[in-house]
């Protein structure tokens, strides 16, 4: 189950705070080296590290070329076993998928850090909360802080390096103070942040927080919650098909249909086995393929960007 409430689902503005300034005379694909007016696209997977299912899938899409980028769940329990992967991998994108939520009935995760510094992280049996609205509630801001960058820090241990940050479940937006520590965070480890550019009009500080170098996703896409399993293709075709010029972003969830994903999904149909299943065959179908040529799209990768904003940096 997820509650992207960090999330503008399907076609939104979102901001990553990195590089190029909104008064930029370039466009970031003329910076990246494409056509001005080319239509750029990140297919970007989410929830790596979740589960064995999840990682197979996940691997089995880049080496298939399913998808460009993806991020990483570093406190749960099959983290070390892509990390291990992406370290003999390097050219990988893989960002961190900052994790604060543990929303599945019977499959539970806590921290990076021991409990005893993130005490309001943590339910009474120990563990991560289900929900956004109860880490609001909740959560101490500076032990959220801690956190998330125990958890860049546990990746960078691990051979992982970082090509961006972004949140599962949103959780990470859910207050002004989470955004701000999120922020910090990426400023601090030089890590681009993904943040929804709504979340500027609710708290204006984040703008001056996030710094100078800014660029906005022109197009964000990800699958609704609802959609009918014989609509998934159609779906997608529909989402490609209103790519335009500028960055487009989108968001899909992959695993293999398998008796451990249906175990740790069990009452949750939304981002479930099934539709991880769905969306991961739907990622390397050669429909899919032909339909992304069909639209003349560029794929790019946060690490384009990375090296984008390193370069910028270097020439300030």
């Amino acid at each position: 189950m997820k509650n992207h409430n960090f999330i503008k689902i399907f076609s939104g503005l979102i901001l990553i705070s990195f590089i190029a300034s909104g008064q930029e005379k370039e466009t970031l694909a003329h910076r990246l080296g494409y056509p001005a007016d080319a239509k750029l696209l990140i297919i970007h997977a989410d929830d790596i590290g979740l589960s064995h299912s999840v990682n197979t899938a996940s691997i089995q899409a880049f080496e298939k070329n399913g998808i460009t980028s993806g991020s990483i769940m570093v406190p749960c329990p099959w983290f070390f076993e892509f990390a291990e992967y992406a370290k003999e991998h390097q050219d990988l994108d893989i960002g961190i998928h900052i994790t604060l939520t543990a929303e599945w009935d019977d499959y539970k995760w806590d921290g990076v850090l021991p409990s005893s510094e993130i005490p309001s992280l943590l339910t009474e049996k120990g563990y991560f909360y289900a929900s956004v609205e109860e880490v609001a509630k909740n959560a101490d801001p500076l032990e959220v802080g801690k956190e998330i960058r125990a958890q860049i820090e546990r990746a960078l241990a691990f051979g992982i390096n970082p090509t961006h940050l972004d949140t599962h479940m949103g959780t990470v937006g859910a207050t002004p103070e989470f955004i701000q520590e999120y922020i910090k965070a990426g400023n601090e480890y030089n890590i681009p942040v993904f943040i929804p550019s709504y979340l500027m009009q609710q708290a204006p500080q984040i703008r001056e927080l996030a710094g100078p170098d800014q660029v906005f996703v022109d197009n964000f896409f990800m699958i609704t919650a609802g959609t009918p399993p014989s609509a998934w293709q159609e779906a997608y075709n529909q989402i490609i098909e209103n790519v335009k010029s500028g960055l487009n972003l989108l968001i899909v969830h992959l695993a293999i249909d398998n008796a451990e994903m249906q175990a740790i999904s069990k009452n949750h149909p939304d981002f479930g086995s099934a539709w991880r299943q769905r969306d991961y065959d739907c990622m390397v179908s050669d429909e899919f393929r032909t339909l992304l040529d069909k639209n003349n799209i560029y794929f790019i990768t946060w690490k384009e960007i990375k090296e984008l904003k390193n370069l910028s940096s270097r020439n300030k």
